[in-house]
């Protein structure tokens, strides 16, 4: 039999407390107040002293109103009817669409035993030059979007949703502008990709606690979509208004704040959500790639800081590009030596000379004297910026492979390039070479 509380201790911010006994960490309750009823869920235990964050926010709550527990975590439904819906951060459709309530399976749970997880070693095609080439999306990896307010990352995750060599897309969208938001479901609609995709989508508008539980939302669904043999990207955004949604609510709850102003616990809580990211032998595999915004374009901030210690690498979206210093993507010597024979040593060589190209850039803002081989470095700069970093470009691998021999090709000598002979022989488009 489930309890009924009708005495509320005190009320902070979206956080009330109440004694009450029975009751875990985690456990659902709901909260009946002038304004309806709404799902709480508890956050700290003291004795007989629970502390519960209402989904809705306290706005409208007295200290006379019902609390009534309900013995259970936050849960989510599961089946293949998720497909094509959009969520809020409490599971409730956004779509207009009929509530889902079968098989319901629980949030936040732990992640996957080490044992249970194989090496990773299928590629992810995107079909964007900047990652299958230079730094390729592997199955069961944690990648972030490192980025800057005003780029647009929001379109890259769109992009992404919409070509991935997956099965099934999952979009988490934590603090996002009603225009994004409206912005990724028009998309996916219009591209014939939101049949494979589910949104759990939390607004600027929506309460903060709801923030918060659109990771658990997403990962929990699909681990279960993984263990069913599916092949299954995570694409989370901003995972920086998750973390300010965790300090706001330590602050509530008046915890010791550590570096600016975010729980001790930042570190953790950021881990146990990345490290969901696995591959089944035998089954399917959950692949993460997460938005993270800087403030101030600041590297050291708590969140980004925290997350280059927890994940495989990271993108950086820098100038509406991502670019090819700072990038990295650890895992892509795992795919790319069974990709085309010609990949890494493509990958090395164009970055070298990239490299170069912006050592020339440097010295003709310098007021240097430009020699020939500057010329050559600034038309090859010029020509990688355009047909390959550029966000728009959208071919498949082995196109872009191709048509990076054809820049090498027009803009300097087979002898040049520092790549080997024998590739140069199989490869140098339409020349011939001695």
């Amino acid at each position: 039999m489930q309890k009924v509380y009708s005495k509320i201790e005190s009320i902070v911010g979206n956080v009330i407390t109440v004694r009450a006994t029975g009751v875990s960490n985690g456990d659902l309750a709901i909260v009946n107040s002038s304004q309806g009823e709404s799902y709480a869920n508890v956050i700290k235990l003291d004795r007989d002293l629970v502390s519960l964050q209402i989904f809705a926010g306290a706005q409208g709550v007295s200290t006379g109103d019902q609390i009534r527990f309900l013995g259970v975590p936050m849960r989510v439904s599961y089946s293949e009817n998720l497909l094509g819906r959009i969520f809020d951060g409490t599971g409730k459709p956004r779509d207009k669409g009929p509530a889902l309530t079968e098989n319901m399976i629980a949030i936040g749970g732990p992640a996957v035993n080490p044992a249970k997880r194989i090496i990773p070693r299928n590629m992810i095609r995107t079909g964007i030059p900047m990652i299958d080439v230079f730094n390729t999306l592997v199955e069961s990896q944690k990648l972030p979007i490192f980025s800057v307010s005003g780029e647009p990352y929001n379109p890259l995750l769109a992009r992404i949703a919409m070509q991935a060599e997956v099965d099934l897309i999952i979009l988490g969208g934590m603090g996002l502008k009603y225009d994004d938001y409206l912005f990724f479901k028009d998309t996916l609609e219009s591209s014939g990709a939101m049949s494979r995709t589910i949104m759990f989508v939390h607004t600027a508008s929506d309460p903060t606690v709801e923030c918060m539980l659109v990771p658990d939302l997403a990962l929990a669904v699909a681990e279960r979509f993984a263990l069913d043999g599916k092949k299954v990207l995570v694409l989370l955004t901003d995972m920086t208004n998750f973390a300010d949604s965790m300090k706001e609510m330590a602050i509530t709850m008046d915890q010791v704040p550590s570096n600016r102003g975010y729980p001790g616990d930042l570190y953790s809580s950021l881990a146990s959500r990345y490290e969901k990211a696995v591959d089944f032998e035998g089954a399917g595999s959950l692949t993460i790639l997460a938005v993270t915004t800087m403030p101030g374009d600041d590297v050291t901030h708590p969140v980004p800081d925290n997350t280059g210690y927890i994940t495989e690498g990271q993108y950086y979206l820098k100038g509406g590009r991502i670019e090819p210093f700072g990038s990295l993507s650890r895992l892509k010597q795992q795919v790319n030596k069974d990709t085309r024979d010609d990949h890494r040593a493509l990958m090395d060589g164009m970055i070298k000379l990239f490299s170069s190209y912006k050592e020339s850039v440097e010295k003709k803002s310098m007021g240097f004297m430009m020699t020939e081989w500057d010329e050559k470095l600034l038309k090859y700069g010029h020509l990688f910026e355009s047909k390959l970093m550029d966000l728009s470009v959208n071919i498949p691998l082995e196109q872009a492979l191709d048509l990076g021999w054809e820049i090498l090709a027009e803009c300097f000598e087979p002898n040049e390039t520092g790549l080997k002979s024998d590739l140069i022989l199989n490869r140098w488009p339409n020349k011939s070479v001695d």
